[in-house]
């Protein structure tokens, strides 16, 4: 069954590449979604696919060099819509 994970990420989450770092490492699971800078300074991201598949890449965004970066995640899961047909950085 697939799921929606949506992760804000709080911290010094914004001017260091993350959103690039999470589109690559996005690259190597069967994901679709986006990343995008909030205007009051957290990372959304907002991913569709299988939960362990979502949890792995989850864990493989926090330890591809951003963990340093990041204070606190709030995570929401819900039903997937299917509406995304990649994964990229919007605005």
């Amino acid at each position: 069954m697939r799921r929606r994970l949506q992760v804000h990420y709080s911290g010094r989450v914004q001017g260091v590449g993350f959103r690039y770092q999470a589109r690559e490492v996005a690259a190597g699971y069967e994901v679709t979604g986006f990343v995008r800078n909030l205007p009051d300074g957290r990372v959304e991201l907002i991913a569709e696919g299988e939960e362990p598949e979502l949890n792995q890449f989850r864990d493989a965004v926090r330890h591809s060099g951003l963990k340093a970066f990041i204070r606190n995640e709030v995570v929401t899961w819900t039903d997937a819509s299917g509406e995304f047909r990649g994964f990229g950085i919007t605005s």
